[in-house]
């Protein structure tokens, strides 16, 4: 899923951002990388619980999160940063690609998914679409999953309800999304303003009452419809 021209032209600064990992080493590694890039780091932790905790005091704007710690892992503390910061962006970096690992995250809330030996260039990007509510997902992840999920069974009662609460104009957009399209690219394809096309994704995920874009593509993917 790529990011749109808006995410370039938001001030590194301006993003809280909180590091959960478990190693000590790489979380203060990364720390020092993302404070010369000029992100704002407000605190560390090295696993969920305590995650969680800062989660509340702080309400940091991103999150990037392991996923396997000791304790609370990624995928739970994910969860509950959903329910107690809905506001909270929760960016997952981590070494596995396991299509069950990135998908538990994207359904847990997670608007974004790194691997570990993603550029610190990437990693930035993810920074700054997860702070504006986009996404941003690993290409080769993406397609693998996708790819995967096209495979499962397909679940006729979400597309009744996709197309029980959607319009017409809002299924086309879905079913771009699903294809990986950002928002400059599904403005081009459809005619349309890029500032229309937020509000038909603001909507779409209002009325099937979910998080975040990646969300959308796999819930379309599920529904059969692309």
């Amino acid at each position: 899923m790529s990011t749109p021209a808006s995410v370039e032209q938001l001030a590194l600064e301006d993003v809280r951002v909180l590091i959960v990992d478990d190693h000590d080493l790489f979380r203060s590694g990364l720390r020092n990388l993302l404070e010369e890039e000029g992100v704002q780091i407000i605190g560390e932790a090295a696993a969920g619980q305590e995650a969680l905790k800062i989660v509340r005091e702080l309400q940091p704007d991103v999150v990037v999160m392991d996923l396997n710690m000791p304790g609370m892992g990624g995928v739970e503390a994910t969860r509950h940063i959903s329910t107690i910061a809905p506001l909270t962006r929760v960016l997952m970096l981590t070494i596995s690609d396991q299509d069950n690992d990135v998908i538990d995250a994207i359904l847990a809330g997670a608007c974004g998914y790194l691997l570990k030996d993603s550029s610190i260039q990437e990693l930035i990007a993810g920074i700054r679409a997860a702070s504006l509510g986009e996404s941003l997902i690993s290409p080769t992840i993406a397609s693998k999953v996708l790819q995967r999920l096209r495979a499962s069974n397909r679940q006729p009662e979400i597309e009744t309800t996709i197309r029980a609460e959607l319009s017409d104009r809002e299924i086309e957009v879905l079913k771009l999304i699903a294809n990986g399209k950002d928002n400059a690219m599904i403005a081009g394809e459809l005619h349309i303003s890029p500032k229309t096309v937020k509000n038909h994704i603001s909507n779409i995920l209002m009325k099937l009452q979910i998080d975040n874009r990646i969300q959308a593509a796999v819930y379309a993917v599920r529904s059969g419809i692309v």
